[in-house]
């Protein structure tokens, strides 16, 4: 499961972009995350500028 920090993320929308599951979705002024789609890749993690995405393995909501 993700965690977007949002005192760093600037909703710039690469983590959308990036989800091969669509588990991500720009909103006026924060991402909204779907734990449930999740697949836990990190391509998030990884495309966010601002290092305002952390992946928090074995924390799988259900």
């Amino acid at each position: 499961m993700i965690e977007v920090n949002k005192n760093l993320c600037i909703y710039c929308g690469a983590c959308v972009g990036v989800c091969p599951v669509l588990a991500n979705r720009l909103r006026e002024t924060w991402i909204e995350h779907d734990p449930q789609k999740c697949i836990d890749c990190a391509s998030c993690v990884k495309a966010c500028p601002m290092a305002a995405i952390t992946l928090h393995k074995g924390k799988k909501s259900l």
